[in-house]
């Protein structure tokens, strides 16, 4: 419900017609009011009952049908030349749950790098949490971007090292994969704290195998399994959650049903480089820029055709099998991304667009 506010708004400015931001205000007035009424205050679950202006639904997380509406918070408070406070507000709420709630650090072997992914979650009445799926999807990674963001705009410097951290973390997670491609999702073994994090060997096999090692023969099991899943240290699964959505007609209610399955498929997304250009713009640090050059090139030589580039099956595989597609995003955000972060800063300044 919160992914048309950005275009709308600027369609309103554009033509002159106020209908496109009135339709998308009204929405946001409805996410405002129910804010601080979910099971996790200051979050919005996965699905809402448009129906009854509800939000009750258990599920939360910043993946996909979330994504964009907490991404577009500080954009739309700067499309709007900062003339009303809502949308601070409503961001300032959101982070501050999403740092109490979600955020957490992912152990890996490079303990002088904090690498920061947000975990998905069921939610209990009162913020309590029911239980933690510790899943990176490639769409949170437009998360460091937008911190890095409203912590400029909204002058949270506090919170600069958090956007730098969940921007590592995506870098991270394409330079773990033999591709040098992250997939589409990924399960991590995470850290107890977040400020110290050693490595530990035995705890992500226990992480791998799902339980505690107790026997040789449960380490060789997960040995086993690393080899088998081409798992690199740190990682505990390559998995894509879907849900099969049922809709009870007589209770109005969505019943959600995991549906895992291994998928190891990268689209050419755009989340991951977005938020190293922002970082970029802002920190003007050119390890950044290495960043993405790897990035592009590893895409670059396992998704090229003869006419474009295609999404791949299996980031594992250095010879992967091209799916025969490239979504729109690749031209219109990827690309994009890529030229400006090689490009002098004041081209299309993020003191003058949104983007």
């Amino acid at each position: 419900m919160g992914s048309l506010t950005l275009e709308f708004t600027r369609l309103s400015q554009l033509t002159g017609n106020p209908k496109y931001f009135d339709a998308v205000q009204r929405i946001t007035n409805e996410l405002e009011r129910g804010q601080s009424k979910t099971k996790i205050p200051g979050l919005w679950p996965l699905f809402i009952n448009a129906k009854d202006l509800t939000f009750d639904w258990s599920q939360y997380s910043l993946g996909g049908s979330a994504d964009s509406t907490y991404e577009y918070l500080p954009k739309e408070h700067i499309l709007l030349g900062a003339q009303t406070d809502q949308y601070r507000s409503m961001y300032e709420n959101a982070i501050e749950a999403i740092k109490k709630k979600l955020l957490f650090r992912a152990m890996t072997k490079d303990e002088d790098k904090q690498i920061l992914f947000t975990s998905n979650v069921r939610g209990l009445k009162g913020g309590a949490l029911h239980s933690v799926q510790y899943i990176q999807d490639h769409l949170k990674c437009f998360l460091g971007g937008t911190v890095g963001i409203a912590s400029k705009i909204f002058n949270r410097t506090e919170d600069l090292s958090i956007a730098r951290g969940l921007t590592d973390g995506c870098i991270w997670a394409y330079d773990s994969m033999p591709t040098g491609i992250m997939p589409e999702t990924l399960e991590v073994s995470p850290c107890a704290e977040i400020d110290k994090c050693p490595w530990d060997e035995g705890k992500w096999y226990e992480d791998v195998l799902g339980q505690p090692i107790h026997s040789r023969e449960h380490l060789e099991r997960a040995q086993k399994q690393v080899e088998d899943e081409g798992l690199p240290p740190g990682i505990v699964g390559i998995a894509d959650p879907t849900y099969k959505l049922r809709y009870n007609l007589h209770s109005t209610i969505l019943v959600a049903v995991p549906m895992w399955s291994v998928v190891l498929i990268i689209s050419l997304r755009p989340e991951a480089i977005e938020s190293i250009f922002i970082m970029y713009r802002i920190t003007g640090d050119k390890s950044l820029q290495d960043a993405a050059w790897r990035m592009f090139q590893s895409i670059d030589k396992v998704t090229r055709t003869k006419y474009g580039h295609s999404a791949i099956e299996d980031v594992r595989n250095p010879l992967p099998k091209m799916s025969n597609k490239m979504e729109s995003f690749w031209l219109a955000e990827t690309l994009k991304y890529l030229y400006l972060i090689f490009s002098e800063p004041n081209l299309v300044s993020l003191d003058e667009y949104v983007l």
